[in-house]
């Protein structure tokens, strides 16, 4: 034991990484539907192994760890803060009334319960399961005037409030979300969400428009005389089977292939290339025409290309009004992506700035579409560390400079806020020009857990050896005022999501989850749902909840000290 100490204090980057290894493993394990998650395992196993080993935590790595995690938050979320049409603005403005309520509340209990600047702010990062909330509050304790002995008390108990107060944070919310929030405003989530999905013209079996943007083959076929299609233009023949999309790629006509143009009338004894539904090419077309084998006719450019929504004109357009654009003409939609969540697809599930779109058809068709909705995503590995570097150095000096003197103290943004901010606009730029400053996913995603993982270690590993003093100190007050912290949000905003805001009882919640940026909880309320409908309310909200969210960490340091 003896030696494994000597090693972490001399090694101390190996002691990171033994608590992310442990963390994110720990974070994994499932108790009947809940998991703890990367960055909450992290924190608690750094608290551990921080109170049995001294592994010193420099202050410049936890915050190059910090930034690098803000960077990619604001990198994510900024297209969206474009998308506040129809129902977008409601949901932000519950995304700004739960954190506006958490803070209000957690600045209630820490008062009543006697609590330092601290365990405000860890109770507070806890209860509202927003791990970033503790690296502003970190970033302010540093820049406020106060003794070194002090200061390292109060950093150590962020890190101990924030543990003890993120279990119940986290299931608390859980069961606000799908048992004590559903009985309280009445409703059967299962009949619920299929009743927003038929809203939203999703059908989970039946023949309808969200079954026909489904994955298609193209097959040939012989017009017979007499046939229904015969004498009709292609785009009217397009439409003869009610409920289904089936374009004429190619023709063969008198053994020459020729592509269909508007207006070009099908003869008797064409062949048709025809894209569709499997089901409709088989049990439709097949019943009433002759299924040929002409590989030449069927030897048709497919293209499967990845669309980045940036251009305006489609933006809080419904799928249904974009299929019948001429633009989108033998297109077939495979998939949404929204910040990292897949999006139900219904003939009223609408379009937003920063929307990944999976389009699949015609090679022609698909860039055509392409071209109206944004650009193709090309495929790339490489990161612009160039804009990365000075969009982080420029929001970070930003958020230095612009200060503003209170009494004896300055008030300034923080580098934090300032990264944070700097990676919105940098998102922002990407959504209107997506060449710009390009991040690949799988890049973001790093940025993300590392960034946020790391730095949650850090700070278990500094709490740790005040863990038992900490809890002494604060006694019951700290998990029981995490609990009224945890809950109190989603009660009020059941209230004001129904009441003023006039949301449908699952986007309600799905925004309630987004509220307090928890993927969990949504996971579990699709869960017990049956449907991922939950998602529309999530992702318009949880852009916004996160600035806020991750601000309130320096706000409550101010308010105590």
């Amino acid at each position: 034991m003896a030696w494994f100490a000597q090693v972490l204090s001399r090694y101390p980057e190996l002691g990171i990484y033994l608590v992310l290894g442990l963390g994110f493993w720990l974070g994994r394990v499932r108790f009947r539907g809940f998991v703890l998650g990367g960055v909450a395992g992290s924190l608690l196993v750094g608290l551990v192994l921080g109170a049995w080993f001294a592994v010193p935590v420099s202050a410049a790595a936890k915050s190059l760890a910090f930034l690098l995690f803000l960077f990619g938050i604001g990198y994510e979320v900024g297209p969206s803060f474009t998308a506040m049409k129809g129902l977008g603005w409601r949901l932000a403005a519950l995304g700004v009334f739960m954190p506006v309520v958490g803070l209000a509340t957690a600045w209630a209990v820490a008062r009543a319960a006697s609590l330092d600047a601290g365990l405000a702010a860890g109770m507070l990062s806890g209860a509202l399961t927003q791990s970033p909330a503790m690296g502003t509050a970190t970033e302010a304790l540093h820049a406020l005037p106060m003794d070194d002995a002090t200061r390292d008390v109060l950093l150590a108990h962020v890190g101990v409030a924030g543990t003890l107060c993120y279990l119940f944070g986290a299931i608390g919310l859980i069961l606000m979300c799908t048992a004590i929030g559903p009985r309280l405003l009445g409703i059967d989530l299962r009949s619920a969400s299929r009743e927003l999905e038929s809203e939203y013209g999703i059908a989970r079996r039946s023949q309808g428009v969200q079954a026909a943007w489904q994955p298609f083959e193209t097959r040939a076929y012989r017009v017979p005389a007499g046939a229904a299609i015969e004498g009709r233009r292609v785009e009217e023949a397009e439409r003869l089977v009610a409920d289904s999309r089936l374009f004429v790629h190619r023709i063969r006509r008198n053994g020459e292939l020729m592509e269909p143009v508007p207006g070009m009338a099908i003869e008797a004894g064409d062949l048709l290339a025809i894209a569709g539904r499997r089901e409709v090419l088989v049990n439709v077309i097949g019943e009433r025409a002759v299924e040929v084998e002409d590989r030449e006719l069927l030897e048709i450019p497919i293209a499967s290309h990845e669309v980045f929504v940036s251009k305006t004109r489609w933006v809080g357009a419904t799928l249904e009004q974009i299929a019948i654009s001429d633009e989108m003409r033998a297109v077939f939609l495979r998939r949404i992506l929204r910040r990292g969540q897949e999006i139900p697809i219904g003939a009223r599930t609408t379009i937003q700035r920063g929307d990944r779109l999976l389009l699949v058809g015609h090679e022609r068709a698909v860039l055509r579409a392409a071209a109206g909705l944004g650009e193709v995503i090309l495929p790339t590995d490489t990161t612009d560390f160039g804009v990365v570097g000075l969009a982080v150095f420029i929001g970070g000096l930003a958020g230095v400079v612009l200060a503003v003197p209170v009494g004896r103290i300055t008030l300034s943004l923080g580098t934090s806020v300032g990264v944070l901010l700097a990676g919105i606009v940098t998102g922002q730029l990407r959504a209107r020009r997506p060449s710009f400053g390009r991040i690949p996913d799988g890049a973001v995603k790093l940025m993300q857990v590392f960034g946020l993982g790391s730095f949650a270690a850090m700070v278990g590993l500094g709490a740790g050896p005040h863990f038992v003093s900490a809890v002494r100190a604060s006694g019951i007050a700290l998990p029981l005022g995490g609990a009224i912290v945890t809950l109190t949000p989603p009660l009020l905003a059941l209230w004001f999501g129904r009441k003023v805001l006039r949301l449908h009882p699952v986007l309600l919640l799905g925004a309630i989850c987004g509220g307090q940026t928890s993927t969990t909880a949504l996971s579990v309320l699709q869960e017990k749902s049956g449907s991922s409908i939950a998602v529309l309310g999530y992702s318009g909200a949880v852009p916004v909840a996160h600035v806020f969210l991750t601000t309130w960490g320096a706000v409550m340091v101010l308010l105590f000290h």
